[in-house]
């Protein structure tokens, strides 16, 4: 072997094993991905529960986190409105938490809501089941998530019974009976509230 070809092989271990003592390996994909994702708890500390459970009626709604349904705390406000139920008050209500932005804390935590604001909630026209809800946004019109978590949150408290709720848009629009599963709160986005059409 002559000088330059043992120069050569003597520069290219010397690489080697420069890289090998910081730690490199070589690799055949790219390795700029930014910083690596955080681990999401979707679990709340108590000082985060605290800021959203002070006064009002205690009752848990249904966010969006790691792309599941998970329930929070929170109390409601209940508006003094003579001309509805105490049903149809509960279901304002409830939307009404659903579209606020999640807090600080639960925002760090990974909670997220689809449902937007300016829903609102009425009872049933002449004709219609004595539970059945009528929201100015159709069922049908809304996200797979802000649905599911409408469903979930509506089914889960004093608005429904058996799990389900049953709802459907203005005037003389469908109405659903829609059922929250175990399927659709681990996979909102993709699994669709069962629903059964209404006569």
């Amino acid at each position: 072997m002559n000088g330059r070809r043992m120069r050569a092989v003597a520069a290219a271990a010397g690489l080697a094993a420069l890289l090998a003592g910081c730690g490199i390996r070589s690799t055949e994909v790219p390795t700029d991905y930014g910083a690596a994702p955080s681990r999401v708890p979707c679990v709340l500390s108590g000082a985060g529960m605290a800021s959203r459970t002070s006064g009002g009626v205690p009752v848990e709604v249904f966010l969006v986190c790691a792309s599941q349904l998970v329930t929070v705390d929170r109390n409601l406000e209940i508006r003094d409105d003579k001309a509805t139920t105490d049903r149809v008050r509960i279901a304002q209500a409830l939307l009404d938490e659903l579209d606020d932005p999640p807090s600080g804390a639960e925002k760090e935590a990974g909670f997220a809501t689809d449902v937007r604001g300016g829903t609102t909630v009425s009872g049933p026209r002449k004709g219609d089941p004595a539970d059945a809800l009528r929201m100015s946004t159709p069922p049908e019109g809304l996200s797979a998530f802000a649905l599911a978590q409408i469903v979930c949150t509506l089914a889960d408290n004093a608005t429904a019974d058996d799990g389900a709720v049953v709802m459907g848009g203005p005037g003389n629009s469908p109405l659903r009976r829609y059922e929250c599963t175990t399927e659709v709160r681990a996979r909102p986005g993709t699994v669709a509230p069962p629903m059964k059409s209404v006569e």
